[in-house]
């Protein structure tokens, strides 16, 4: 590339054009509201629709549209534990796209957690775990960040 075409693109960019990138408020996101809910469930099973809703920057009408999508689609499982609900994440559900369907939901939320989302609260993160001392097969009750009970 010429030295003017790279000047012309630094200066385009230093002028605004650039500053797209980082800008709270974009119209769209690498990571769905589905994934961002999934992500609150993995750190805190118990939570409320109220408190799923806060966290994802969304109402409470669509966090719970999101949980039902989610678990129509086998991806979690919920029981009532007196006036609580206790989510239960599939996290061995393969991804819905087809370039990804041979990726499951175990990968993509282990990559989040890990690195950008930090580990729950007591446990010491452990690069591509997602799960902790009581998992089972393809299930985990909502933890991420691996270690031990």
């Amino acid at each position: 590339m010429p030295e003017t075409d790279f000047r012309y693109l630094l200066a385009g960019f230093r002028a605004g054009r650039g500053r797209h990138m980082n800008k709270p408020g974009a119209r769209w996101s690498f990571l769905s509201n589905h994934t961002r809910v999934l992500l609150v469930l993995a750190r805190e099973p118990t939570s409320r629709i109220r408190d799923i809703a806060a966290a994802c920057h969304v109402t409470e009408r669509t966090a719970q549209t999101i949980v039902a999508d989610l678990e129509e689609a086998g991806y979690l499982s919920r029981e009532r534990h007196g006036r609580r609900t206790h989510y239960t994440l599939r996290l061995d559900g393969r991804l819905r796209h087809p370039t990804e369907a041979h990726l499951p939901v175990r990968a993509l939320l282990g990559l989040l957690a890990d690195r950008s989302y930090g580990a729950l609260p007591g446990r010491r993160p452990q690069p591509g775990s997602l799960s902790a001392g009581s998992a089972h097969g393809d299930e985990v009750e909502g933890t991420v960040g691996g270690g031990t009970d």
